[in-house]
């Protein structure tokens, strides 16, 4: 099989969490890449967004740690600033990834994303969404 790049969002929440669990038991294989994206919120004081940065970086670790029984995985932290929506967007069209795991709470940034007009149906999880690009034809 071919390996994937996964991208995760690491954010301070349980649902957040409970996604990542669920990929890691159920999705991600030995072989493929995982990123853990925190996006921090944009700061004006230099000091503030140090503290915000490695704050996130901290948080990442610890979902690093839920991602340790996968042997063989390649694990990258990505640590950013900006709007949380578009900047996920971004990162996963640069990185190319293949899937993202987003966990799905009250104050979510997926509420704030306007619809995408698909012709079917996007049903989301109870511990999370889970999101696959569709592989280019050559």
């Amino acid at each position: 099989m071919e390996s994937q790049r996964v991208v995760v969002v690491v954010e301070d929440a349980a649902a957040a969490r409970a996604a990542l669990q669920w990929a890691v038991g159920n999705f991600i294989r030995g072989g493929d890449s995982i990123t853990l994206l925190h996006v921090c919120p944009p700061a004006r004081s230099r000091r503030k967004r140090r503290r915000l940065r490695l704050g996130g970086f901290q948080l990442a670790l610890a979902f690093k740690d839920l991602c340790n029984g996968i042997a063989e995985a390649k694990m990258e932290i990505v640590v950013t600033e900006g709007e949380l929506g578009e900047t996920v967007v971004a990162t996963v069209n640069q990185l190319g990834a293949t899937t993202l795991v987003v966990g799905l709470h009250d104050k979510s940034f997926l509420y704030s994303i306007p619809p995408p007009k698909i012709p079917f149906p996007m049903f989301t999880l109870p511990l999370g969404v889970i999101w696959r690009r569709s592989k280019r034809r050559r």
